[in-house]
Formats: C-alpha cells, sequence, structure tokens
C-alpha cells in the first residue's frame, strides 16, 4: 500500500472533500464568512485564500494519498492569517507558533497512524522553517467531524494543554520535543508514506 504526504497547493485543492473546498470557517471571520456562504462563494473565498498564504508564507498543508487515493488532508498557517482564532475564549494564539486549523482522514483510514504521521510531517516542515511551536484550538465536547478538532485526538499525538477551557481548551506542541522523533519522522516518511524525495548526490566527473 503506497502512502505519500503532499503539500497543498491549488492544483490538488480538488482532492479535498467537497464539504471541506467549501468551507471557509478558519479563513474567514464569522462575519464574512456567513456573507461568503450567502452569496454561494465559499469555494472561490478557499482559493483566494490558500493563494494568498502560499504566496506571502509558504505551504500550508498537506494532502495525504493512500495508492494515489486522497484519504486526508491537513491546514495549517501563522495565526495572522486566521481569522476565526480570536473569536475563541482561549484566544490568542502564541506569537511563536504556527496553528494547526483543521485535518480530516477518511473513516476507512482511520486508527492507521496517519494522524500522527501528518503531525509528525508538519512539525518537520515548520522546524525546517524557524517555528518553536504548533498550538490548536480543540474541542473538548467532539461527537463528530468538524472543523475543530477534538481536543482528546491533539492529546493522543503530543499536545499538552496550554490554556484550559470546558469546550475550546487551546493546546500547544513544542516543536523541539518532536527533535527526538527524528528518526521516526525520517522513518514514516522514507518507508511508510515514501514521501521524502531525496536530492540525488552530485558525483565527481
Amino acid at each position: 500500500m503506497g502512502r505519500r504526504l503532499v503539500p497543498l497547493t491549488l492544483d490538488n485543492l480538488s482532492d479535498l472533500p467537497r464539504r471541506c473546498r467549501a468551507c471557509v470557517f478558519w479563513e474567514l471571520d464569522p462575519v464574512s464568512g456567513e456573507a461568503a456562504v450567502k452569496a454561494g462563494t465559499p469555494e472561490l473565498e478557499k482559493e483566494a485564500w490558500i493563494s494568498a498564504v502560499l504566496l506571502e508564507w509558504g505551504s500550508c498543508g498537506r494532502v495525504v494519498y493512500v495508492d494515489d487515493v486522497p484519504v486526508g488532508y491537513v491546514l495549517y498557517a501563522p495565526p495572522a492569517y486566521v481569522p476565526r482564532s480570536t473569536a475563541f475564549p482561549t484566544s490568542p494564539v502564541s506569537s511563536d507558533a504556527v496553528q494547526l486549523m483543521t485535518a480530516w482522514i477518511m473513516p476507512g483510514y482511520q486508527g492507521q497512524g496517519l494522524g500522527r504521521v501528518m503531525v509528525q510531517t508538519v512539525a518537520k516542515d515548520l522546524l525546517r522553517r524557524g517555528f518553536k511551536a504548533i498550538e490548536a484550538f480543540g474541542d473538548a465536547r467532539w461527537k463528530e467531524p468538524a472543523c475543530v478538532l477534538p481536543a482528546d485526538h491533539l492529546l493522543a499525538v503530543g499536545f499538552k494543554t496550554v490554556r484550559p477551557h470546558p469546550a475550546h481548551p487551546r493546546l500547544r506542541l513544542e516543536l523541539r520535543t518532536t527533535l527526538s522523533w527524528k528518526e521516526d519522522v525520517e522513518l514514516a516518511l522514507d518507508r511508510l508514506l515514501g514521501a521524502v524525495q531525496k536530492e540525488p548526490a552530485l558525483r565527481p566527473l
């Protein structure tokens, strides 16, 4: 079974589930988001958001493929790009952190460790880019798939609660603690996912 994680771009945005492509929960503030839905333009707003973040900041997501079938994705960005984050009672996200916005894995592929590998892949990307931590708002009362991730899942993949709340705690993953994952990450990417295309070494003529 071939598995790989690919950076999210406008070219593979169509591989996200339809309901996620048309969701601007995180990308717009509540008033603008409601206006986009009423105007029937949330997919265009989503595309515009991803385009802007890619141009100004860089990679902001990964799509997970198993045997070339898209089975999941993860989205992340600095809080300045995530208007909805200020609406949470445990905001703001720390200035040294990137926000893990949301993630999703197709039901038939859950429970196989893909969630943890997604977080490790994001952590590796952000470590390379000089960031200190990932933070996320969790849903402590999670019952079904939604835009806010279940707090229990975040805790299970290494996040710690930094600001408790009965409904929406804010959690944090210190990237320096993931340095110990280095071998696991390399193994996961190289052997499990086959995602890393190593640059060929230059050979002396």
